[in-house]
């Protein structure tokens, strides 16, 4: 049973087949709803019709002359009659009238004839009974899905999970923005909705702001309005009320299938449903935030390809297709300036669209590039936050976990460096090696062989020689410039230098040595694992 009684419908029930049913004018539009039955045998029955009537008559009231009969016709069609039915058995007439064909066609009124008698009070009770039947099993779904949307607040569940139960049961896409017309969810997602979420703003904004007169005269329920262009994928939208004022839109993108009442009940509420959401969240950004680092989770433990964290990421509102992708992981510097700023904010009011979570030891965000300089312009960002950090190699979607390694050894580099740094994987040279060594016992061992009785000699006086050692080292061996760097008298130089080579047991002027002592220093460092401040 379809959601609407039809004309054509209408007109397949037991009592019509007692009798030749002809289609007179009108047929292109038998697909009309029905919504009541009415009799009349009264030149001005019009005026008790309110829209939408099938009109059964034996043509008592249509007038002998073709000018009544042509007038008759017009006004049903302006009361908006949705069919007349004429019983040609004689009381009236015999065959339809021609000025009553040809005005009905002109005016797009489907006029049916009936060759015989046949009871209007059970033709009436038929149809009323068919529109009480749609009308309680309407009921019922409505309550059904009223019940759908509750379950899923009493489970906890956030809008994202609003989003995907909307689409699933209308059948189409649906995307969910804030005021600021950011896409927040994505659910249903098929070809033609994919394209429309690639240039989201230019249809969120051009559409619906720019020829909002156009959209408001399409049919719809009050609080939903629809609009269909060339060049858009059409929808229906409904705003989200939060405490009286829009907080965002829910976009039903139904393409050429218009929109049923129903499903534009359904949207209404699924946004009731978001607004409840976002009143039982204490914080907004918290739930965002857990889907965002659950997914980036997923893709560290290898639960999913980088091709399934793109599609996932577009269901929540990052759309990250057709990008150059990077990888960036970063922990606060000890610079009070960073406080109050996040990876997320940083990167989304720069413009990127980017996945960022906490995985651990540091933040991680997926970001999506628009050109080779944003790698530059995020470094810059970063720095000027004073964020320690590091960044991966531009990898597409499939290379994403190996980014993500990337991106974590160039930030374990910057994690270690006495100042706040931002480091590219791509810099990282010979340290890319200790990194690895570094997730293993062997960078242990080597660090305690070459420098561990320097570390217990530290550990136990309280002027410690390592940092010499690190400057002499940085230098290049050059003791001139080490003095510069450490601020002391060459002579002082000399002294902690003859001190070293006796506590270590080698000669620091040979350059292998040196080699040596460099490599462990640097483990030494990335071993220490500093206590950090946390994005």
């Amino acid at each position: 049973m379809t959601e609407v009684l039809t004309i054509r419908a209408a007109l397949e029930l037991e009592v019509f087949s007692r009798t030749k049913v002809r289609v007179y004018a009108g047929e292109k539009n038998l697909d009309r709803p029905v919504r009541w039955v009415h009799t009349g045998e009264i030149p001005d029955i019009h005026r008790f019709l309110t829209g939408e009537e099938m009109l059964l008559t034996a043509g008592l009231g249509m007038g002998a002359t073709a000018t009544q009969q042509r007038a008759f016709i017009q006004r049903l069609a302006d009361a908006r009659a949705a069919v007349l039915v004429v019983e040609l058995a004689g009381r009236m007439f015999d065959s339809m009238p021609v000025a009553a064909i040809e005005e009905a066609e002109a005016v797009g009124l489907p006029l049916v004839g009936l060759a015989d008698e046949i009871p209007f009070v059970e033709t009436s009770a038929q149809v009323h009974e068919v529109l009480v039947q749609m009308r309680v099993k309407q009921l019922t779904a409505e309550e059904a899905t009223s019940q759908a949307f509750m379950d899923l607040l009493l489970a906890d569940e956030d809008y994202v999970g609003v989003v995907r139960e909307l689409a699933r049961r209308t059948g189409h896409a649906v995307v969910l923005e804030d005021a600021a017309h950011q896409m927040l969810a994505y659910g249903g997602a098929d070809p033609e909705a994919d394209e429309a979420v690639t240039q989201w703003s230019a249809h969120s904004r051009a559409i619906h702001e720019r020829h909002h007169s156009l959209t408001a005269q399409l049919p719809a329920v009050p609080t939903a309005h629809a609009a269909s262009f060339r060049d858009v994928v059409p929808c229906a939208r409904q705003p989200v009320i939060l405490r009286g004022e829009a907080w965002g839109w829910l976009h039903l993108l139904h393409g050429t299938v218009r929109p049923s009442p129903t499903e534009l009940r359904t949207l209404e509420r699924a946004a009731t449903a978001v607004a409840i959401t976002l009143l039982s969240e204490r914080e907004h950004g918290a739930r965002s935030a857990h889907r965002q680092t659950a997914l980036l989770s997923r893709l560290l433990l290898g639960d999913i390809t980088g091709e399934k964290f793109v599609s996932l990421a577009l269901a929540l509102g990052l759309d990250l297709r057709g990008r150059d992708l990077i990888v960036v992981t970063a922990c606060a510097g000890d610079s009070k300036h960073f406080k109050g700023h996040t990876l997320t904010r940083l990167l989304h009011d720069a413009g990127w669209p980017a996945v960022v979570g906490d995985t651990g030891d540091f933040d991680t965000a997926v970001v999506g590039l628009s050109a080779d300089s944003d790698i530059t312009h995020i470094q810059t960002t970063l720095i000027d936050h004073d964020v320690r950090g590091g960044i991966s190699r531009i990898v597409p979607p499939a290379a994403l976990p190996l980014a993500l390694r990337q991106s974590r050894s160039a930030a374990s580099v910057a994690a270690a460096a006495a100042a706040p740094e931002v480091r590219r994987f791509d810099d990282l040279g010979a340290l890319r090696l200790l990194v690895a060594l570094a997730e293993g016992p062997e960078l242990t061992r080597y660090v305690e062989d070459e420098l561990g009785p320097l570390l217990e000699h530290d550990a136990l006086v309280k002027s410690p020689l390592l940092p010499t050692l690190r400057a002499f080292l940085d230098c290049g061996g050059n003791k001139a410039r080490a003095a510069d760097a450490l601020f002391i008298q060459r002579r002082t130089l000399y002294h902690r230098l003859n001190r070293l080579s006796k506590i270590l047991g080698m000669d620091l002027t040979r350059v292998d040595n040196q080699q040596r002592l460099q490599l462990a220093v640097r483990g030494h460092d990335l071993l220490r694992k500093p206590a950090l401040r946390r994005t």
